[in-house]
Protein backbone atom coordinates (compact mmCIF):
# COMPACT_ATOMS: atom_id res chain seq x y z
CA UNK A 1 0.00 0.00 0.00
CA UNK A 2 2.80 2.19 0.43
CA UNK A 3 3.82 2.46 -2.78
CA UNK A 4 0.74 2.30 -3.94
CA UNK A 5 0.70 5.98 -2.23
CA UNK A 6 3.45 7.36 -3.31
CA UNK A 7 1.98 7.34 -6.75
CA UNK A 8 0.27 10.67 -8.80
CA UNK A 9 -3.54 11.19 -8.48
CA UNK A 10 -3.60 9.63 -12.34
CA UNK A 11 -2.54 6.28 -10.65
CA UNK A 12 -0.25 5.50 -13.16
CA UNK A 13 3.26 6.31 -11.00
CA UNK A 14 4.72 8.59 -13.22
CA UNK A 15 5.47 12.15 -12.17
CA UNK A 16 3.87 15.11 -13.87
CA UNK A 17 6.12 16.78 -16.49
CA UNK A 18 6.92 20.52 -15.45
CA UNK A 19 9.61 21.16 -17.84
CA UNK A 20 7.21 22.53 -20.23
CA UNK A 21 6.58 25.43 -18.27
CA UNK A 22 10.01 26.20 -17.14
CA UNK A 23 11.02 28.40 -20.40
CA UNK A 24 7.53 30.32 -20.07
CA UNK A 25 8.80 31.09 -16.35
CA UNK A 26 12.53 32.28 -17.49
CA UNK A 27 10.74 34.36 -20.28
CA UNK A 28 7.89 35.67 -17.66
CA UNK A 29 10.68 36.96 -15.71
CA UNK A 30 12.85 38.44 -18.12
CA UNK A 31 10.07 40.52 -19.30
CA UNK A 32 8.75 41.45 -15.70
CA UNK A 33 12.52 42.27 -15.45
CA UNK A 34 12.66 44.65 -18.97
CA UNK A 35 9.83 46.28 -18.11
CA UNK A 36 11.10 47.25 -14.84
CA UNK A 37 14.00 48.67 -16.53
CA UNK A 38 11.51 50.36 -18.58
CA UNK A 39 9.67 52.05 -15.94
CA UNK A 40 12.89 52.71 -13.62
CA UNK A 41 14.45 54.74 -16.51
CA UNK A 42 11.53 56.89 -17.57
CA UNK A 43 11.30 57.40 -13.81
CA UNK A 44 14.90 59.06 -13.96
CA UNK A 45 14.17 60.94 -17.10
CA UNK A 46 10.95 62.12 -15.09
CA UNK A 47 12.56 63.10 -11.72
CA UNK A 48 15.35 65.02 -13.96
CA UNK A 49 12.78 67.09 -15.80
CA UNK A 50 10.62 67.50 -12.77
CA UNK A 51 13.95 69.44 -11.72
CA UNK A 52 14.54 71.31 -14.70
CA UNK A 53 10.43 72.23 -14.78
CA UNK A 54 9.91 72.48 -10.71
CA UNK A 55 7.27 69.66 -10.54
CA UNK A 56 6.54 65.85 -11.45
CA UNK A 57 3.02 66.72 -12.92
CA UNK A 58 5.08 69.43 -15.35
CA UNK A 59 7.83 66.74 -16.49
CA UNK A 60 5.19 64.05 -17.09
CA UNK A 61 3.55 66.19 -19.57
CA UNK A 62 6.24 67.93 -21.07
CA UNK A 63 7.33 63.95 -22.19
CA UNK A 64 3.27 63.42 -23.21
CA UNK A 65 3.89 66.20 -25.41
CA UNK A 66 7.99 65.36 -26.83
CA UNK A 67 6.18 62.29 -27.99
CA UNK A 68 2.57 62.86 -28.31
CA UNK A 69 2.64 66.71 -29.96
CA UNK A 70 -0.55 68.47 -30.62
CA UNK A 71 -2.25 67.14 -28.23
CA UNK A 72 -5.05 68.85 -26.31
CA UNK A 73 -5.45 68.90 -22.85
CA UNK A 74 -7.86 66.12 -22.40
CA UNK A 75 -5.70 63.66 -24.50
CA UNK A 76 -3.03 64.60 -22.47
CA UNK A 77 -4.81 64.24 -19.18
CA UNK A 78 -6.14 60.55 -20.81
CA UNK A 79 -2.54 59.71 -21.66
CA UNK A 80 -0.61 60.29 -18.62
CA UNK A 81 -3.31 59.44 -15.58
CA UNK A 82 -3.30 63.28 -14.45
CA UNK A 83 -6.77 64.89 -13.71
CA UNK A 84 -8.05 66.91 -16.52
CA UNK A 85 -8.20 70.05 -13.95
CA UNK A 86 -4.44 69.52 -12.87
CA UNK A 87 -3.15 69.36 -16.61
CA UNK A 88 -5.21 72.39 -17.45
CA UNK A 89 -3.85 74.22 -14.62
CA UNK A 90 -0.61 72.68 -15.32
CA UNK A 91 -0.43 74.09 -19.18
CA UNK A 92 -1.50 77.35 -18.35
CA UNK A 93 2.07 77.50 -16.05
CA UNK A 94 3.82 75.74 -18.78
CA UNK A 95 2.50 78.18 -21.80
CA UNK A 96 2.98 81.37 -19.65
CA UNK A 97 6.56 80.20 -19.10
CA UNK A 98 7.15 79.18 -22.70
CA UNK A 99 8.02 76.20 -21.71
CA UNK A 100 4.73 74.55 -23.97
CA UNK A 101 3.55 76.65 -27.22
CA UNK A 102 -0.47 76.13 -28.37
CA UNK A 103 -2.27 76.44 -31.55
CA UNK A 104 -6.20 76.05 -32.17
CA UNK A 105 -6.87 72.69 -33.17
CA UNK A 106 -8.73 73.26 -36.97
CA UNK A 107 -11.99 71.37 -37.27
CA UNK A 108 -14.30 71.79 -40.29
CA UNK A 109 -17.32 71.61 -38.05
CA UNK A 110 -18.79 74.30 -36.11
CA UNK A 111 -18.40 74.39 -32.29
CA UNK A 112 -15.44 75.10 -29.88
CA UNK A 113 -12.00 74.24 -31.09
CA UNK A 114 -9.66 72.98 -28.10
CA UNK A 115 -6.27 74.35 -28.26
CA UNK A 116 -3.29 72.07 -29.34
CA UNK A 117 0.23 71.98 -27.32
CA UNK A 118 3.73 71.04 -28.26
CA UNK A 119 6.33 71.30 -25.86
CA UNK A 120 10.20 73.13 -26.54
CA UNK A 121 12.73 71.04 -27.55
CA UNK A 122 15.09 69.93 -25.21
CA UNK A 123 17.86 71.64 -25.95
CA UNK A 124 15.80 75.01 -25.50
CA UNK A 125 15.02 73.88 -22.23
CA UNK A 126 18.94 72.61 -21.07
CA UNK A 127 19.82 76.66 -22.40
CA UNK A 128 17.11 78.32 -20.43
CA UNK A 129 18.86 75.70 -17.37
CA UNK A 130 22.26 76.29 -18.55
CA UNK A 131 21.79 79.97 -17.93
CA UNK A 132 20.51 79.73 -14.41
CA UNK A 133 23.06 77.46 -13.08
CA UNK A 134 25.76 79.33 -14.71
CA UNK A 135 24.01 82.45 -12.76
CA UNK A 136 23.94 80.56 -9.39
CA UNK A 137 27.86 79.21 -10.18
CA UNK A 138 29.01 82.88 -10.17
CA UNK A 139 27.03 83.82 -7.31
CA UNK A 140 28.58 81.17 -4.92
CA UNK A 141 31.81 81.65 -6.67
CA UNK A 142 32.07 85.53 -6.25
CA UNK A 143 30.72 84.95 -2.41
CA UNK A 144 33.29 86.36 -0.47
CA UNK A 145 33.69 89.72 -3.25
CA UNK A 146 29.93 90.14 -2.26
CA UNK A 147 30.55 89.60 1.65
CA UNK A 148 33.37 92.85 0.90
CA UNK A 149 30.51 95.28 -0.57
CA UNK A 150 31.73 94.70 -4.30
CA UNK A 151 28.24 94.03 -6.15
CA UNK A 152 30.12 93.72 -9.39
CA UNK A 153 28.59 90.86 -11.58
CA UNK A 154 31.55 89.19 -13.10
CA UNK A 155 31.56 85.79 -13.37
CA UNK A 156 34.56 83.71 -14.33
CA UNK A 157 32.54 80.08 -14.90
CA UNK A 158 30.64 79.83 -18.21
CA UNK A 159 28.34 77.07 -19.31
CA UNK A 160 28.44 76.40 -23.35
CA UNK A 161 26.14 74.60 -25.24
CA UNK A 162 27.36 72.63 -28.19
CA UNK A 163 24.63 72.64 -30.94
CA UNK A 164 26.84 70.85 -33.41
CA UNK A 165 27.28 67.91 -30.96
CA UNK A 166 24.71 65.59 -32.76
CA UNK A 167 23.74 67.46 -36.29
CA UNK A 168 21.80 64.09 -37.93
CA UNK A 169 19.86 64.02 -35.22
CA UNK A 170 18.06 67.16 -34.94
CA UNK A 171 17.03 69.84 -32.52
CA UNK A 172 15.84 67.45 -29.66
CA UNK A 173 18.60 65.70 -29.34
CA UNK A 174 20.70 65.97 -25.63
CA UNK A 175 23.19 68.82 -25.79
CA UNK A 176 26.59 68.66 -24.29
CA UNK A 177 28.28 70.74 -22.19
CA UNK A 178 31.49 72.32 -20.41
CA UNK A 179 32.71 74.13 -18.08
CA UNK A 180 35.46 76.54 -18.07
CA UNK A 181 36.57 78.72 -15.32
CA UNK A 182 39.31 81.68 -16.69
CA UNK A 183 41.17 83.92 -14.69
CA UNK A 184 42.99 87.21 -16.51
CA UNK A 185 47.35 86.85 -15.73
CA UNK A 186 49.94 89.34 -17.00
CA UNK A 187 50.76 86.76 -19.81
CA UNK A 188 47.21 86.50 -21.74
CA UNK A 189 44.27 84.66 -20.55
CA UNK A 190 44.68 80.97 -18.46
CA UNK A 191 42.03 78.60 -18.39
CA UNK A 192 41.34 76.51 -15.71
CA UNK A 193 43.22 73.81 -17.58
CA UNK A 194 46.31 75.91 -16.69
CA UNK A 195 46.52 77.10 -20.88
CA UNK A 196 47.87 80.24 -22.08
CA UNK A 197 45.29 82.36 -24.70
CA UNK A 198 47.86 84.91 -25.96
CA UNK A 199 45.95 85.18 -29.20
CA UNK A 200 42.69 86.19 -27.37
CA UNK A 201 40.87 88.99 -29.02
CA UNK A 202 40.06 90.37 -25.64
CA UNK A 203 43.50 90.95 -25.55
Amino acid sequence: MAAEDSTDESGDGIEPDTGSDAPRGARDRLEESADRAVEEFDQSVVDLLAWLLDTETRARIYVHLRTNPDSTSSEIAEGTGLYPSTVREALAELHEEEFVTRDKRESSGAGNNPYEYEAIAPSTLVRGAVEQVQTQLNTVFNLDRRLSGDESDDGPVTITVDDGAFPDLGDSTAETTETTETAETDGGRRTAAGEDDEGSADD
